[in-house]
């Protein structure tokens, strides 16, 4: 029993570890502050960032790889959201990314460019949802 304890351990502590890495990076901090908001194409975020489509997907394969966003394919259009926190440390690591991205003029600017670029219609898909992809209760709170 006392072995199965602490492989599970090691798995969790490897999990954290990935998330932590892929959090190193102030472009991947800024993709999960637009993600916050609902599931998102790449073409949204690729406007919001100013970046090349080869630089986003490169950064959004990487917290994919870290288990943090899942994609789907629309026709030609990549989506991506938040994975879906089934345990508390995702949930509280979540929460945390809200209350940092909150008060940061980056990701505040972040989070006006997406509100414009989805009302122009860049991608006609998607839509604004203020915190969506988070728990009802905590985006109540953030309003």
């Amino acid at each position: 029993m006392r072995g199965s304890a602490t492989k599970e351990a090691r798995s969790d502590l490897r999990e954290l570890e990935h998330h932590f890495k892929a959090l190193g990076d102030a472009t991947r901090l800024r993709i999960l502050n637009l993600l916050l908001h609902g599931e998102l194409c790449v073409c949204d975020i690729q406007h919001v960032l100013v970046a090349t489509q080869p630089n986003v997907s490169r950064h959004l394969a990487y917290l994919k790889n870290a288990g943090l966003v899942l994609d789907r394919r629309d026709g030609y259009r990549i989506f991506y959201r938040l994975v879906d926190p089934q345990d508390g440390a995702k949930q509280r690591l979540y929460r945390f990314l809200r209350e940092v991205c909150a008060d940061d003029d980056q990701f505040k600017a972040d989070r006006n460019e997406l509100r414009r670029v989805i009302k122009a219609g860049h991608c006609t898909l998607s839509q604004w949802k203020p915190y969506s992809a988070i728990a009802q209760d905590q985006a109540r709170s953030a309003l």
